[in-house]
């Protein structure tokens, strides 16, 4: 199969150029159900994607779906700016008894806007208020979003020229084998720690992604994020956990940060959180951290109640009985044993895998192959797209919902792509 791009012209003529994803998938989409999207003229495609993350539980989740109307048909309240309702309250509450208890997490809840940028925001906002300092370091490739704040302690060069600005206050550090190797974990930064003349402000936090997602598919071993949270308790430093892509299940086990053992100061969760694709983010903290005056954080759209209505439905239908866990690691393993045959295939060097749970990436030592592959991929039906520095890894993100058949025929896929474009 190989379609033909539909005509856009309003899209071209009226949407501003900083539209993105539209041009490398050139089709008008019109409906979609769990792993699959139509377009407007009948063609299907299988879904790689998930909304960048937003779609753990994929497209019109029937049983979310079945939750959302209910609750509309009722006249429950949409807009609820922080106020107490009926929907916050079912929320929390399974919140707390599906997944904060049964991993002795102590976190308050917050939420700071409907965002992941939101979230990251009010995540350093809070931390700089506890510490009463200003520096934050983050790491290399690392990606926390795209307002000022968050892009301070992003790395990607071109995203962070859009500011405009000066970007302060943050200090890039080496990610988990940065050096390949070469170096002991936290050596220089350590050595800035200590030293007096380094120059280094004392930073009131560490914010880090346990996968990057955008910077790569870069993933954290758990005896570098043990390591990590060591040296912030040491020294005195707040560990902030940036859970938006890579919590809500994509690893595996609800967080992320569960596989190795601690547990953060700061998390911050958006994207698949609400479980249907609609706005909703959390900052979580340790209660000793909850220092805020009323109001000092706010936003006019905290209080998404079908949100809160659809997270509370997938809480209770996915993660009540540990099965979603042990799912997605199986589903991974399938992903693991077919990239490795595809890696195989190709020259030596020319290519490499890497990820954890329903999350993949494939990087090229050709870089534009990448971009090449997916755009091939497309053309046979799969949503795919690139991320890292140089979009030089194929990056794989399917629902944790797919079937293994879906993931085996999308795999097919993008095998396909890989040797058309050898």
């Amino acid at each position: 199969m190989t379609i033909t791009p539909p005509v856009l012209s309003i899209f071209e003529t009226l949407e501003s150029e900083v539209r993105s994803y539209c041009r490398g998938w050139p089709a008008v989409f019109d409906r979609a159900q769990g792993s699959r999207l139509t377009d407007e003229d009948g063609h299907s495609y299988l879904d790689f994607f998930a909304g960048a993350g937003s779609l753990n539980y994929g497209h019109n989740n029937p049983v979310l779906k079945r939750a959302l109307i209910d609750y509309i048909e009722r006249d429950g309240i949409t807009h609820g700016l922080d106020m107490a309702t009926t929907a916050k309250r079912a929320f929390l509450e399974s919140f707390r008894s599906v997944v904060l208890r049964p991993r002795d997490l102590p976190y308050k809840v917050m939420f700071p806007g409907p965002t992941g940028t939101n979230a990251v925001e009010s995540a350093l906002k809070l931390a700089r208020k506890v510490k009463n300092r200003e520096s934050i370091v983050s790491f290399t490739n690392a990606f926390h979003g795209m307002s000022l704040g968050s892009l301070a302690v992003t790395g990607n060069a071109f995203k962070r020229a859009g500011a405009g600005i000066p970007l302060v206050h943050g200090t890039p550090m080496p990610f988990d084998n940065y050096f390949d190797g070469q170096v002991p974990d936290f050596l220089w930064f350590e050595r800035l720690l200590d030293d007096q003349g380094s120059g280094l402000n004392k930073p009131a936090a560490v914010i880090v992604e346990t996968v990057q997602g955008e910077g790569g598919i870069n993933v954290a071993r758990p005896e570098w994020l043990r390591a990590l949270a060591d040296l912030c308790e040491r020294q005195d430093m707040l560990l902030i956990v940036d859970d938006i892509q890579m919590g809500c299940g994509r690893t595996g086990g609800f967080f992320s940060f569960e596989e190795a053992g601690i547990t953060p100061d700061i998390v911050t969760l958006s994207k698949s959180i609400s479980g249907y694709g609609l706005p909703m983010a959390l900052t979580l903290f340790k209660p000793e951290l909850d220092i805020w005056e009323p109001g000092e954080h706010n936003g006019t759209f905290r209080g998404n109640n079908p949100a809160f209505v659809t997270a509370a439905a997938a809480l209770n239908t996915y993660w009540a009985d540990g099965q979603m866990e042990k799912q997605t690691l199986e589903r991974g393993e399938q992903v693991e044993r077919a990239l490795l045959a595809l890696v195989e295939e190709c020259a030596p060097g020319s290519v490499s895998f890497r990820g954890r749970g329903l999350v993949w990436g494939m990087e090229f030592e050709d870089k534009p192959r990448a971009g090449a592959i997916c755009r091939r991929a497309f053309e046979l039906g799969l949503l795919l797209e690139t991320s890292g520095p140089e979009s030089e890894v194929v990056k794989l993100l399917p629902a944790l919902t797919v079937t293994p058949e879906e993931l085996d025929e999308g795999l097919r896929t993008l095998a396909r792509a890989v040797r058309e474009t050898a």
